[in-house]
């Protein structure tokens, strides 16, 4: 035991001796540490684009209201007709003999009518004399009020007949343009069956088709932009005036229409195809999926470089694509952003950034990219 005690005081002092050795002074800051930065992409996938064809605000199918064999046609397809202006014919013989035969049987009902209110007038005067029974009397009462009906139906046969035979003309019922035609002289068509298409003048509108997993993120009046397959690169202003509540059986889209504001109505033609740019200017940045971290609170954080320094930044995220993260706040688009090793990092560490070409990039740098 007193050999211990000799000992133990020699070995503290051989372990005092070896730390003093390795390190007299006290451990300064770590040295800057190295990270991959880049600047936030804008993310052009998140704005969804939807192709469509421009349309008119009000399109009609024009149809006969009669049925016949169709005999001429006046117009065409892409031909401008005015309010009124003829556009097709039926054969009208048998609407001209309909309308004969009811002014016949009215001719014959206005006879009778006659021959009824005389034989009342006479009977009138001699049932005064008391020489007709009252009876008597009244069964010509009775017989002048069914000729007078009888002569009120005529008069309504012929004014539907001569109607019919107006019907056998197909006429257009507001300026516009001829969009689509549906039948050829020739051919026998039924009542309502559409013969022309007509675009009226006024609105222009570009028909989509919205996706289901997509109906829900837009409303009517939401602000789109319309981009002319003619025109790349130039965007006309547009809001959503119509989305269907029920879908396609077949597609499984909802049909929606974009009206054109202002007089971006006037440079567009029917049948142009146009593609529909939703939710524009208001698209999120995005950065790699390696950058986004987790705070200390849980919520997504990201490290941004400044003053040669790294920061934990708290962000707002969309749903994670393969890639990329939409960032939808806490990021400007001329942040340094960390991009790879976050997870190494400690708030307000010093740091020497480089970007993926290996480049060194000083604080306040612009964009090395080229």
């Amino acid at each position: 035991m007193p050999a211990l005690r000799k000992i133990l005081p020699m070995g503290l002092a051989g372990v005092a001796l070896v730390l003093a050795s390795c390190g007299g002074e006290p451990a300064g800051e770590p040295p800057a540490r190295p990270v991959l930065v880049a600047r936030p992409e804008s993310a052009p996938g998140v704005a969804r684009s939807f192709p469509g064809e421009v349309r008119a605000r009000e399109e009609s199918p024009l149809a006969f209201r009669v049925g016949g064999e169709l005999v001429r046609r006046e117009v065409d397809v892409g031909d401008r007709v005015s309010r009124g202006q003829l556009l097709a014919v039926l054969d009208p013989g048998d609407f001209e003999a309909q309308a004969r035969a009811a002014e016949a049987r009215l001719s014959a009902a206005e006879a009778e009518l006659s021959r009824a209110a005389a034989e009342r007038a006479r009977y009138s005067a001699l049932v005064g004399d008391r020489l007709v029974s009252r009876s008597a009397y009244e069964a010509q009462e009775a017989a002048w009020r069914a000729a007078e009906g009888q002569a009120r139906a005529a008069r309504a046969q012929v004014e539907v007949a001569r109607n019919q035979a107006g019907y056998a003309a197909l006429r257009a019922p507001a300026d516009g343009v001829i969009a689509g035609r549906h039948a050829e002289a020739g051919q026998v068509v039924a009542a309502g069956q559409a013969v022309f298409t007509l675009a009226a003048d006024g609105g222009r509108e570009v028909a989509i088709a919205l996706p289901e997993g997509e109906v829900g993120e837009h409303a009517v009046g939401d602000v789109v932009e319309v981009e002319l397959w003619t025109s790349p690169g130039e965007r006309l202003r547009g809001r959503f005036r119509e989305i269907s509540p029920a879908a396609d059986p077949a597609a499984r889209t909802y049909a929606a229409r974009v009206a054109l504001d202002g007089d971006a109505a006037d440079r567009v033609a029917i049948g142009q195809s146009a593609t529909v740019h939703a939710a524009p200017g208001d698209v999120p940045l995005t950065v790699p999926l390696s950058a986004v971290q987790q705070a200390g609170d849980g919520r997504p954080a990201v490290w941004v470089f400044a003053d040669g320094r790294v920061r934990a930044v708290p962000v707002r995220t969309g749903a994670f694509g393969a890639e990329r993260v939409p960032v939808t706040s806490g990021i400007s688009a001329d942040d340094w952003v960390v991009v790879a090793g976050g997870h190494l990092l400690r708030e307000g560490q010093e740091a020497r950034a480089v970007d993926r070409r290996n480049r060194p990039v000083a604080p306040g740098a612009p964009d090395p990219r080229p």
